[in-house]
């Protein structure tokens, strides 16, 4: 049965209910109409052109199986695939992230654990060595470490969440940084120089290692996160009232920080620190969305456009500047973030 209105449409099936925002979902398929042509366009530029003809015979299985397949499965595919899945895990992590704080620089790159995660994967890189799928592993488990010490540091009477989660992140980050900084330092110079590329975030040289995971972890989370959104929607507006419509709070919560800190840790191991995507992905879509709400989906959608476009006008450099997509996208996001904080108040 369906309820319609003329800006959703409420589908109810048995005793569940789904509530479809029409101008979302035009939003989103949208955002994922461009990523996909963001992403035929990582496949085409490159040192060695190609056209959309080669591609496409390459993708159906026409190829020749020569330099051009080559080139396409197993360079720019992967890359392609790293930027749009990377790019979705840090839009969903953003849109987590400012829903529990309740502010708009909630974003696991400001708040530490982007800088958690990176602390995993160098450590790994500097002291055991290891390939694309530990250092992925390692990113986890240093975002979720560093996860666990700022939330249980932020809880006060039991609850957390608002300006105490964002500050006592930004300043456990601030810890790990120099902490990152000691390691390159101490690290011998081969796996310092490694390191230090890493850690500037690039989407060159990537593989399936690289893509897999996550894919992977979008593919699991996003369901589970776009499931908890309502809840999630509820908690914003207020502890109290969303535990009197029989919300745990808490325990939400900790489950979507969870989530949130995974897909920000899978992102930052595929492709090192990317920063600000996960803060203006969420912002951009709530604008283009409307209603005042974080769309999980359209989140996703528009941090992968974000991060294919930073990495397709870093190949159009001129003069054959090579730039990592983590400092492009510093670059950008610095800006935007200036902006927010001189254009707007953050809401508590």
């Amino acid at each position: 049965m369906s309820v319609g209105f003329s800006a959703q449409r409420v589908w109810r099936i048995g005793g569940a209910s789904l509530v479809v925002h029409r101008r979302g979902v035009w939003i989103v398929l949208a955002l994922c109409g461009l990523a996909l042509l963001l992403a035929l366009g990582e496949l085409l530029v490159g040192r060695m052109a190609l056209s959309p003809g080669q591609v496409f015979d390459v993708l159906r299985g026409a190829g020749d199986g020569g330099i051009v397949e080559r080139i396409v499965l197993h360079i720019r595919l992967p890359r392609a695939l790293t930027a749009l899945f990377a790019g979705a895990a840090l839009g969903i992590s953003g849109a987590i992230f400012q829903s529990v704080s309740r502010n708009a620089l909630g974003s696991p790159d400001v708040i530490g654990f982007t800088v958690g995660a990176a602390s995993g994967a160098i450590a790994q890189i500097v002291l055991f060595g290891g390939g694309a799928l530990q250092v992925a592993l390692a990113a986890v488990l240093g975002g979720c470490a560093t996860a666990a010490l700022v939330y249980l540091l932020s809880l006060r009477v039991g609850v957390t969440g608002g300006y105490r989660l964002v500050l006592v992140g930004v300043g456990m980050g601030a810890i790990l940084d120099a902490f990152n900084g000691l390691m390159l330092v101490k690290g011998d110079l081969d796996t310092a120089v490694m390191a230090n590329l890493w850690r500037a975030g690039s989407l060159e040289a990537r593989t399936w290692e690289h893509a897999v995971p996550a894919m992977l972890g979008v593919a699991v989370l996003l369901p589970l996160v776009q499931a908890m959104a309502r809840r999630l929607e509820l908690i914003e507006m207020g502890d109290d009232l969303a535990r009197q419509l029989g919300i745990g709070v808490e325990r939400t919560r900790l489950l979507a920080i969870a989530c949130g800190v995974v897909l920000a840790a899978l992102a930052t191991g595929a492709a090192g620190p990317i920063a600000f995507v996960a803060l203006a992905a969420p912002q951009l879509a709530t604008r283009l969305c409307g209603g005042g709400r974080r769309p999980v989906l359209a989140s996703a959608a528009m941090a992968a456009c974000l991060l294919l476009v930073a990495d397709l006008i870093a190949q159009a450099l001129p003069w054959k500047i090579t730039l990592p997509i983590g400092r492009m996208t510093g670059i950008v996001g610095g800006a935007y973030l200036l902006w927010l904080l001189t254009g707007q108040r953050p809401s508590r």
